[in-house]
C-alpha cells in the first residue's frame, strides 16, 4: 500500500526540507558518538565535573536523533540508520580517545558550532517551505547546541 503524503507541503518542499535535516542528523549522530565516547575517556584532574558534563550533552543529543528521524519520515522520506550513510553526510570528524581532556572540549565546541550552522540551514530550508514543525524543532536543537556550545566555551575559560 502507498499512501500519499498530504501535510500541506508540495513533494519538493518536503523533500528539500528532508534533505537538510538529514545533515543535521548526521551531524548530530557523529555528535553524540564523540560527545559520548568523549565522556568515557577524559582523564585528568578535571575527569569528574567534564565526565558529568559529557553526560549531560550526549544523552540530550540522544533524545533528539530520536525526534529529527521522526520529522523526516512524516515529511514522507525515509532517514539515514547506517554509519556509512550518516559518515557520507556529515562534515564532524571521528574523536580519538587519546587526547588529553581540554583538546577534547575544544574539538566537541567547534562540533557543535559546525551542528549549529548545519542547522541554520535546515531551518531556513524550512522557513521557505512554511514548515513550521521542522522550524520549531530546528528552533529547540539550535537553542540546545548553543547552550552546549557555550558550557563548553565557559568551561575552557572563555566567554
Amino acid at each position: 500500500m502507498t499512501a500519499t503524503v498530504d501535510t500541506g507541503l508540495s513533494k519538493a518542499e518536503r523533500t528539500d526540507v528532508a534533505q537538510e535535516l538529514t545533515k543535521v542528523l548526521a551531524d548530530s549522530f557523529a555528535v553524540y558518538l564523540k560527545t559520548h565516547g568523549y565522556h568515557w575517556n577524559v582523564r585528568g584532574p578535571e575527569f569528574f565535573s567534564f565526565h558529568n558534563l559529557l553526560e549531560q550533552q550526549y544523552r540530550d543529543i540522544w533524545t533528539a536523533l530520536d525526534e529529527i528521524a521522526e520529522r523526516i519520515r512524516a515529511l514522507g522520506v525515509l532517514a539515514p540508520q547506517s554509519f556509512s550513510g550518516f559518515g557520507n553526510l556529515t562534515s564532524i570528524k571521528d574523536g580519538d580517545p587519546e587526547k588529553e581532556a581540554i583538546p577534547m572540549l575544544k574539538e566537541l565546541l567547534k562540533d557543535h558550532e559546525t551542528l549549529i550552522a548545519t542547522a541554520r540551514t535546515a531551518f531556513e530550508a524550512a522557513d521557505k517551505a512554511g514548515d513550521e514543525a521542522s522550524a520549531d524543532l530546528l528552533t529547540q536543537r539550535l537553542a540546545a547546541h548553543e547552550k552546549f556550545a557555550w558550557m563548553l566555551r565557559s568551561t575552557l575559560g572563555g566567554r
